[in-house]
């Protein structure tokens, strides 16, 4: 492997961009279909019946969505991150990380958070004002999807303190030539996450948060930021190659049907309740390992179907990926906002869950690039 040192960080790229924009909306969407009848935590769920068809397409999509999106969102983070600290210096960096992600964290979980729990309570009669006031008088937090945040930071300060422990210098970033790992890296990582997540889970299974953090989770998420940061050297997620995006996807498309397997062996069809979350059980180590060999297709297609189609300068894309973090900052509330407007509105499932997800995605954004416009928002949104 060949090294040299470079002058300059290379330069974000418009493709990683728009992903970013992306992933915020895929954000969103997921929220919205929780709301209307897929699996999984959110402060309000108008479709209680998992059973319906409805629902189990839309838990298809969440199980799908949760494999990568924010795993990729960690890959982005972590490829920005030996760059942005050779920049700034450990101090500056630290310093504009706590800004960047502490001061959303606190906003959020004393008043945003708090405001999406009173919104819930609407459809049971609980008056909005009062119960806000009340959960913020009592200092209540409420990390909601702002453990994002959280995980971030501390990643963040991990990679700090790693790189100072390897003596690592804040000079110019390192750039290799070395090629994007072969297939062989590719299935021993996935096949090493997918251990992790299921020892992992024998201690905190899914849907279990310490700290607000689903650890359940964060085997991939730890791997992925990992990658990102030794990405950033070769610049993997811009040589991604057209064998790999179309060999992994047939991977992915393969794999996605073992979980119903998996389901079915277990008695599902017979009408048994079904353990993905925790344990030894088959569903339970099937979907330790389907979820990275799931992502590692949807990640490299998207990293080389954006760096081939969308690579390039767009004003309006500009403005929503500039929008993008305050959009999943304020997402929460609007979209709980939303839903419960629409609560007596009785159409199909899948119909509110398209109408109201596109419409929390404007509001979303639309507020981001609001809020941005406030003095000193920027350096935080």
């Amino acid at each position: 492997m060949n090294h040299i040192e470079a002058s300059v960080a290379p330069p974000r790229t418009d493709f990683i961009d728009r992903l970013r924009v992306v992933l915020t909306v895929l954000v969103i969407v997921h929220h919205t279909a929780i709301t209307y009848g897929a699996s999984g935590g959110w402060f309000y769920r108008e479709v209680a019946d998992g059973g319906a068809p409805s629902s189990l397409l839309l838990t298809l999509l969440t199980a799908v969505n949760q494999a990568f999106f924010m795993g990729m969102f960690f890959l982005i983070a972590g490829y920005f991150t030996p760059a942005s600290w050779r920049k700034k210096g450990t101090a500056r960096y630290i310093g504009e990380r706590l800004l960047r992600l502490g001061v959303p964290l606190l906003v959020f979980g004393f008043v945003l958070g708090p405001l999406s729990v009173a919104l819930a309570g609407v459809p049971a009669g609980k008056p909005v004002l009062e119960r806000w006031t009340e959960m913020i008088a009592r200092g209540s937090f409420v990390i909601g999807p702002l453990w994002f945040a959280l995980a971030l930071l501390l990643f963040a300060l991990a990679w700090v303190a790693w790189s100072k422990a390897r003596g690592a210098r804040a000079a110019a970033p390192v750039v290799s030539d070395d090629g994007v790992p072969s297939w062989r890296a590719w299935l021993l990582g996935a096949l090493g996450v997918g251990a992790a997540a299921l020892l992992i889970r024998q201690a905190v299974p899914v849907g279990e948060s310490v700290l607000g953090l689903q650890l359940g989770y964060f085997a991939s998420y730890v791997f992925l930021f990992a990658v990102g940061c030794r990405a950033a050297a070769g610049r993997w997620l811009e040589r991604v190659t057209a064998e790999q995006a179309k060999g992994w996807g047939v991977v992915s498309l393969l794999t996605v049907p073992w979980l119903f397997v998996a389901a079915a062996l277990a008695g599902a069809l017979e009408g048994k309740p079904v353990n993905f979350s925790g344990g030894l059980s088959l569903p339970a180590i099937v979907y330790a390992f389907w979820e990275p060999l799931v992502a590692w297709g949807v990640i490299a297609g998207l990293l080389y179907v954006f760096r081939t189609h969308f690579n390039r300068a767009s004003e309006q894309w500009s403005r929503w990926s500039n929008s993008a973090y305050g959009a999943f900052i304020v997402h929460a509330p609007v979209l709980v906002g939303l839903s419960v407007l629409a609560a007596g509105w009785h159409g199909p499932a899948l119909l509110k869950f398209a109408v109201i997800g596109a419409a929390s995605t404007v509001v979303s954004f639309w507020m981001a690039g609001w809020l941005r416009r406030a003095p000193g928002a920027t350096r935080i949104l």
